[in-house]
């Protein structure tokens, strides 16, 4: 129990995170200097006083205008002080528009003169999530040509699908093959091979620079491509334009039974993500169809 209110004010302004305390119907009771500080330097000072403010009503305003997180803050707040959980913590992003910052929010419960009272915390985290997303990148590029590698394509193919199930929406996939790479390497040697499979990817990713989009090294000299939400007449365009540029990197291959330069092989397929079928069965059609078209001369796009 805390038994002096001016000094429990007096403690809290001496701390560096943000801070408000509010009773059981989400009221702010106070706002301590360094939370007083950020609201005038991000222009959300009030001019009234904190203390006419209902913190529960702010986050109930940003969840009707579809902010999630406004609604998860608003239900953990609400988890505490019902009492159904001692405690709550989350992270949250809160840009502005000269930067990115992430922010983390801790809500416990104290007793001050036979009363509830709960504290939110603010506190900034930029520096340990920006570590964080740093890192995480690493482990999703390919470490010689500088794109997706295979594990983040699975993740990000995973991600997408939902996602345009959700919307009825479809996903092209392109699965990219290198043609008859193997004589490159060998008249040429792996050093040249190394620079022919980074200049693809270059050219890849020239064209995959949606947000719904993603291309990746697959493995070896395979690379494919998801463009979401993307039907398969609006993919033929932009795979036939890779098709072209790899040709016009003109990159030499002179054992190839193909042409003298580097060519590629594109299986290409769409499918509307439902219950009844799954990405593994979009990768297997577009593979199926790569097969083909090797089969087939390579150097071609089938569908």
């Amino acid at each position: 129990m805390i038994e002096s209110y001016d000094f429990l004010k007096a403690v809290l302004d001496t701390i560096s995170k943000h801070i408000v305390v509010i009773d059981d119907k989400g009221n702010i009771i106070f706002a301590n200097k360094s939370w007083g500080t950020f609201g005038q330097d991000n222009e959300c000072s009030i001019e009234t006083s904190w203390n006419r403010i209902n913190y529960l009503n702010e986050c109930d305003k940003a969840a009707a205008m579809g902010d999630e997180f406004g609604a998860k803050a608003a239900n953990g707040i609400r988890s505490v002080i019902n009492a159904d959980e001692s405690d709550f913590y989350f992270e949250y992003p809160c840009h502005s528009p000269e930067e990115e910052r992430w922010f983390m929010m801790r809500v416990k419960t104290f007793t001050l003169e036979k009363t509830n009272y709960h504290v939110i915390s603010h506190q900034n985290i930029t520096e340990r999530k920006q570590a964080e997303e740093e890192v995480l990148s690493l482990s999703r590029i390919d470490g010689l040509t500088g794109i997706a590698n295979r594990r983040y394509f699975n993740e990000f193919l995973e991600n997408e699908w939902r996602r345009c199930n959700r919307l009825a929406s479809p996903i092209s996939l392109a699965m990219i093959d290198l043609d008859h790479f193997k004589l490159l390497n060998d008249t040429y040697g792996h050093l040249v091979g190394d620079e022919c499979l980074k200049s693809v990817g270059q050219v890849l990713k020239g064209v995959g620079k949606r947000p719904n989009d993603i291309c990746a090294r697959y493995g070896g000299e395979e690379f494919t491509i998801v463009y979401g939400n993307t039907n398969l007449e609006q993919a033929k365009v932009l795979v036939n334009k890779i098709l072209n540029d790899v040709r016009l990197l003109n990159i030499p291959n002179k054992q190839s039974p193909t042409l003298p330069i580097l060519t590629i092989s594109v299986g290409l397929a769409e499918m509307y993500p439902s219950n009844q079928n799954s990405e593994k069965d979009l990768i297997r059609k577009s593979d199926e169809l790569l097969y083909l078209a090797k089969e087939r001369g390579r150097n071609r796009v089938l569908f």
